[in-house]
């Protein structure tokens, strides 16, 4: 094989140190691509493929991007789940002997992107290590972009528990040293952990480094896993930025049990922060929750919603702060009006930490601390605790704020490379140079004029270009009056080009001035940038403060706004709610009265409420209403109700509706199954827990045994007794409010005027009279034809089975049952079964010693039974 060309060459040796990432191999004004990432880059980016001699018979498959346009190419890379290494040139190539000089100086992944334009500025961005070691398991998770760094820990056992957690962090990528779970279904980029990132000393060591400490007790990594987590993070991060983690200060380790867990199905379920249709922001929960003005504020809320609290004291700290505010509408908006001014200064200075902050973003944070000032003086006088911690908290960058003013210039570019960063006055040789570089040009401009004159060639002009710099451009009809002192530098076409010693000297003046003035704007720019990078700490924790006061003031103007009230939350076992409403089917339907129902939920007389009647009433919209009121309440919101009272909740639980899962080939029913499995095992006395059909995806009778034995099960003292919203179609459910202590029965209203029926969406005590699905169907526009034979069809089958069960009851009252029958709480199901088995029967398709063979089978069951 032939050898490589010397370029080539260069890059796969380069290519060999990052295999597992698309290498983008800077080439003049391009980044190009070779070999297979070439292929897939040009499938992935829709770019044309073409190829280069590379020394070898067969060309190398290339493509390429410019490099002024990179950055969006990348980030498609990126949320492709993708790694991308940028290998720049280390050298100039004038002064460069052979081959330039070309290094990876830049690494991009999922979990470690800093661009703005790659970020969603209302989600976090998490990079996350899972470690497994014998029986516990530690994750550690941070947004670089943010500083944000958090550890938990648990026991192998409760990994669905910790799965949970996974899923709502929602990691942009993970690294793990666990090959054996599959967790490809929940984050996009997963990654293993190779030996050097799981030595227990070296990762205590780099974590000492980082927060600047002799021991890590003070921040509970008081595990071998723990420390491991945390600390191959911290060393991943350190691999793939190439730079200080400055904004890294501080680790919060918590447990799980710190905070309401809601699963995945639950999220879902309740539509939190996306549309189970659509998967679309609008129409869920936090796009009427969320009214912040800053982007650090959003990311905040929403984590606010996601993760409820479980202690009342600091509940209660934020129910407080946000009904000062309601209260006080007027001191509200002139927070919000200032907290409109405010940047995302949290990524702002994670930016700073890394050295890619610009002279835009140093004025960004300049802004900022200009309003500093205006919210502490609204902020000083309070009521509420959680507001004075935010006044206490809140530092307004005085110092910082200077130095940027004298510094950095109003009209400061993108490029910190290219000048104009730096203002006058701020640093003497800068100005000297400056000025040098002004009078220099005059100068010029002045010899243009003085050799105009003394050649007497009118269309004498000096030019510039970076090959010859400064030159004078004679046209070929006044070349008979170029004075003798000229010297020819080039010739054109239409003129010639000269210099001569004057113009040098001054060209060097220009020049010389021109380049050192960026070289020290430059070095100027990181200097004031490192000094407020020394005060990331300060930044960091004003721009928490600020995010929490977003959260408060928004939570105030939605509480005004939709007339929500300050639940009472405690440690009881009760839900009391009245006249609730669904937040955001009340906010989304203006051009209807919402209709609001009453709650009642607890862990005695009132454990479980069965919810009967037809489809389309509201069942669903109830049950949800009472699960986002709890919830709500447990961030800190106010809740859309006239009163409530909310006991803490561990959990909420939800089974609503269900779909086939393709990708795992399961079933419909077997989805249902498995999360009711996970319900069951998983819920507690403080849970709440909310059933929507339970049984519906398989037989009748199967079905309806399953809904009866979970009623049982959950309502029961000695078992779980967690407070319960139950909805069903099986009407024979509604006999256990006499069976079972705790259980209550609740229909929706309906009036019904023949073949008219109007839903009143009212929650009331008892049964519903019918399932009504044929009234439905006729609001749905299902042809009358159909719907009379329906009704025809309907007559005869209730008919047939009043017949049926009485004649049933009579024979049973003659005998003893016998063992092969259910339990008579659970109704006289063997001949049912007896029956579907009968119908079962393909009497076509049977062979004649098949059918005598099951029809002597089917005899005997006959007689067993009576």
């Amino acid at each position: 094989m032939a050898k490589l060309s010397p370029m080539m060459q260069q890059y796969m040796d380069i290519k060999e140190q990052h295999q597992d990432k698309i290498l983008f191999f800077r080439l003049g004004d391009f980044y190009e691509m070779f070999f297979q990432d070439a292929l897939t880059a040009s499938k992935e980016l829709e770019i044309t493929l073409t190829g280069r001699d590379c020394g070898q018979e067969e060309r190398a498959p290339m493509c390429g991007v410019p490099f002024h346009s990179a950055e969006g190419y990348i980030a498609r890379l990126i949320e492709k789940n993708y790694k991308v290494a940028i290998c720049e040139q280390v050298e100039d190539p004038a002064v460069a002997k052979g081959i330039v000089k070309r290094e990876v100086v830049r690494i991009v992944t999922p979990g470690t992107v800093t661009e703005a334009a790659m970020l969603d500025e209302k989600s976090n961005n998490f990079l996350m290590v899972l470690i497994r070691m014998n029986d516990r398991i530690a994750v550690s998770y941070a947004d670089i972009s943010t500083g944000e760094f958090f550890c938990c820990e648990t026991e192998s056992s409760r990994f669905d528990l910790l799965k949970s957690e996974i899923q709502r962090i929602s990691p942009s990528e993970m690294l793990t040293n666990d090959e054996e779970s599959d967790f490809s279904n929940l984050i996009g980029s997963i990654g293993g952990l190779s030996a050097e990132y799981l030595n227990l000393e070296s990762c205590e060591k780099r974590l000492k480094e980082q927060f600047s400490l002799m021991t890590l007790d003070g921040f509970g990594l008081d595990t071998k896993e723990k420390i491991l987590s945390a600390g191959a993070l911290v060393k991943y991060i350190d691999e793939i930025q190439r730079s200080g983690l400055i904004n890294l200060k501080t680790i919060k380790t918590y447990s799980l049990g710190n905070y309401m867990i809601l699963d995945q199905a639950t999220r879902r379920n309740l539509e939190l922060s996306e549309t189970m249709r659509g998967r679309t922001r609008k129409g869920a929960l936090l796009s009427i929750m969320d009214k912040t003005k800053t982007a650090m504020g959003s990311r905040r809320l929403k984590g606010w919603i996601e993760k409820p609290l479980i202690d009342a004291k600091a509940i209660n700290m934020r129910l407080d702060a946000v009904e000062e505010l309601k209260n006080d509408f007027l001191k509200g908006e002139e927070l919000r009006d200032y907290l409109k001014a405010v940047y995302d200064i949290e990524r702002l200075a994670g930016r700073i930490s890394i050295g890619s902050a610009n002279g835009k973003d140093l004025l960004a944070l300049r802004n900022t601390s200009n309003v500093l000032p205006l919210i502490k003086e609204v902020l000083e006088s309070n009521r509420a605790e959680l507001l004075n911690k935010v006044y206490d908290e809140v530092d307004e960058l005085a110092d910082i704020r200077a130095l940027i003013e004298v510094s950095i210039h109003e009209e400061a570019p993108f490029s910190i490379k290219e000048g104009g960063v730096i203002k006058d006055g701020y640093n003497e040789e800068l100005d000297k140079l400056r000025l040098v570089s002004k009078d220099g040009k005059q100068w010029i401009a002045e010899l243009e004029a003085k050799e105009r004159e003394r050649s007497g060639i009118k269309n004498l002009k000096i030019g510039f270009n970076k090959v010859f710099g400064y030159y004078f451009d004679i046209t070929k009809s006044n070349l008979q009056n170029v004075p003798d002192y000229f010297i020819r530098k080039q010739t054109l076409s239409n003129s010639e080009r000269y210099i001569t010693p004057d113009l040098k000297e001054l060209e060097d003046t220009v020049l010389g001035s021109e380049e050192k003035i960026l070289a020290l704007e430059y070095q100027l720019f990181l200097e004031v940038r490192e000094k407020i990078g020394r005060e990331i700490d300060r930044i960091q924790k004003t721009a928490a403060a600020l995010s929490e006061l977003d959260c408060i003031c928004a939570l105030s103007e939605v509480a005004h706004k939709y007339n929500y009230v300050k639940p009472e939350v405690d440690n009881s076992d009760e839900i009391l709610i009245k006249n609730g409403r669904h937040p955001v089917v009340e906010a989304l339907d203006s051009k209807t009265i919402f209709v609001p129902n009453d709650s009642r939920l607890d862990c005695s007389g009132n454990r479980m409420m069965i919810i009967t009647g037809p489809n389309m009433a509201g069942k669903s919209t109830y049950m949800r209403q009472v699960a986002l009121i709890t919830l709500m309440a447990q961030a800190g919101s106010f809740v859309p109700a006239t009163e409530a009272r909310i006991g803490i909740c561990d959990r909420i639980f939800t089974r609503v509706g269900a779909s086939d899962d393709l990708a795992s080939g399961q079933s419909t029913f077997m989805v249902e199954m498995s999360e009711l499995a996970n319900i069951i095992n998983n819920a507690t006395r403080k849970s709440l827990i909310v059933l929507d059909e339970i049984g519906r995806g398989t037989s009748t009778f199967d079905g309806l045994s399953i809904a009866w034995a979970v009623v049982e099960y959950i309502s029961d003292k000695e078992k779980l007794a967690a407070k319960t919203l139950f909805a069903t179609h099986y009407h024979e459910l509604t006999e256990l409010e006499d069976k079972l202590e705790g259980v209550l029965n609740y229909c929706v209203k309906v009036d019904e005027d023949g073949k008219n029926i109007v839903f009143l969406h009212k929650i009331v005590r008892g049964g519903a009279s019918g399932s009504y699905g044929i009234h439905v169907a006729r609001l749905a526009g299902i042809p009358e034809k159909v719907l009379e034979r329906a009704d025809e069809i309907l007559l005869t089958l209730e008919r047939s089975e009043k017949n049926y069960q009485t004649d049933l009851y009579i024979k049973q009252k003659k005998r003893r049952p016998t063992i092969n029958e259910f339990e008579p709480n659970l109704f006289n199901f063997g001949a049912f079964s007896f029956i579907d088995e009968l119908k079962e029967v393909d009497v076509n398709n049977m062979t004649p010693m098949a059918a005598l063979v099951k029809l002597q089978e089917l005899q005997q069951k006959a007689r067993n039974y009576g």
